[in-house]
């Protein structure tokens, strides 16, 4: 059975159904196996030796820890590391091992070794999809960092790379493989808050007073530049078009509605049994932050609205409205989702859900639908999961199809925003409709010599 026919629409009636049916304490607790595993059909003879070994490609702010979770685990370790920056390969080849870890500046030599199983990609978004797809290409299985790429061309490529491969993926949505999401997916496919008509989807940040504005000017000796511009353009280098700042720069990130935003999209979709939009608009602009305070190029303020059609728990449709602002938190759950039910509410973040109970008027009384609840289970076991379903030989929930629809709606209201029109999307089609200047911005355009061939 392909990815795809694992993902073909449903009816309210057999989703529920297939929810009850699983819905025991067992299938709640984190598993060492997500129970929602999709046979790939290749051989277990095929599996990797009892010991997996990682090549570690991205070696600055992420790629470190994912790698320290994947070593720390039985049976696994981390055997090669790559980085343009020789800093970050230098520091992550002594955290691993010293002078036994090999060290490649190119991604490609590290994809050569034949005693590599697996790689962990890490880089800033315009690289996951090129080494995912090499990777793919050498038979290699990958556990790669949200979002998948700039574009949604590029994700449906990475998407078609694993297919015609035939090698585990898994992207780095580890919210996934934390307990209490299972549980709150589960009460609201279950119908317990009623019709979904809204999910109000949130990331706040304090940057007050900015990032700042440097000139200009050479890049540091340990960095080759233009290998990590890479597909995007060639530019001057400027210090904050790396490290934490790259997310505002549209070369390399998408801001915080793609680049964290694809943590919340994933959960509303999981939750709603939706896979995409058909309706995004967008608006945002610089109202925090001054140019002599911060040169980001993305909004520093920034909103949308994607309109959803019927699904299982919202039989008339939903709108997601998704907030990001820079300068001021505002509230306690800076980073958080709240889904509004005709007959409660829930509000959802890494730290646990509550449920809110509506209430409706019975004879005459206003009564309370649901009972209200609190539950909270902060840990995860993302990457034991992907080493799990690598030796499996089946894939993930957190499959690449999966990250894809996930990645999907944010690049939406990037292209909303820049063309400033409301968008209407085949998402069938991953095209699109009477716009053709907006449908350019589907699939953006590489640098030579990269390609997305697969």
């Amino acid at each position: 059975m392909s990815n795809e026919s694992l993902h073909k629409k449903t009816t309210r009636r057999n989703f529920l159904e297939k929810t009850a049916a699983s819905a025991t304490v067992a299938a709640w607790a984190v598993p060492a196996v997500a129970a929602d595993t999709k046979d790939t059909g290749k051989k277990k003879s095929d599996s990797p030796s009892e010991t997996i070994r990682v090549g570690l490609i991205g070696c600055g702010r992420r790629g470190p820890g994912d790698a320290v979770k994947l070593h720390s685990l039985p049976n696994c370790r981390i055997v090669a590391v790559c980085d343009v920056h020789a800093g970050n390969m230098d520091r992550a080849r002594r955290q691993f091992g010293g002078e036994k870890v090999k060290a490649y500046k190119d991604f490609r030599k590290l994809l050569d070794d034949k005693e590599i199983d697996a790689v962990v990609v890490a880089t800033t978004a315009n690289w996951h999809v090129i080494p995912t797809i090499h990777a793919c290409r050498a038979g290699k299985d990958v556990y790669v960092e949200k979002p998948l790429g700039r574009s949604i061309g590029e994700g449906r490529a990475a998407v078609n790379a694993a297919k015609k491969y035939n090698r585990i993926v898994q992207i780095g949505t580890q919210q996934r493989s934390q307990e209490h999401y299972k549980k709150a997916v589960e009460i609201i496919r279950s119908g317990r808050l009623g019709e979904i008509c809204e999910v109000k989807v949130w990331d706040y940040d304090q940057h007050f007073p900015g990032l700042g504005a440097p000139a200009d000017c050479d890049p540091p000796a340990e960095l080759d530049w233009d290998f990590y511009c890479g597909p995007s353009p060639l530019v001057p280098y400027n210090p904050n078009r790396i490290g934490y700042g790259h997310y505002f720069f549209p070369d390399y990130g998408g801001s915080w509605h793609v680049d964290w935003g694809v943590h919340h999209y994933d959960i509303v979709h999981w939750a709603t049994g939706a896979k995409y939009p058909t309706t995004a608009m967008a608006m945002g602009g610089r109202l925090a932050l001054t140019k002599e305070q911060d040169n980001r190029v993305w909004p520093d303020t920034f909103n949308a609205i994607l309109q959803y059609g019927p699904c299982p728990v919202a039989k008339l449709g939903f709108q997601m409205q998704y907030t990001y602002r820079c300068a001021a938190r505002g509230e306690q759950r800076s980073h958080c989702k709240k889904f509004y039910g005709t007959h409660g509410s829930m509000i959802l973040d890494r730290s646990g859900f509550t449920i809110t109970s509506e209430r409706h008027k019975n004879g005459g009384k206003w009564e309370a639908v649901i009972k209200e609840e609190s539950f909270r289970s902060p840990t995860h076991n993302h990457h034991a999961v992907f080493l799990q379903h690598v030796r499996a030989r089946t894939q993930p929930d957190a499959d690449i199809l999966t990250g894809h629809y996930s990645t999907n709606p944010g690049h939406l209201m990037s292209i909303a925003w820049e063309t400033g029109r409301r968008i209407e999307w085949d998402g069938e089609k991953e095209q699109i409709v009477g716009d053709a200047e907006a449908n350019e911005l589907v699939t953006r355009k590489y640098r030579k010599p990269w390609t997305l061939e697969i």
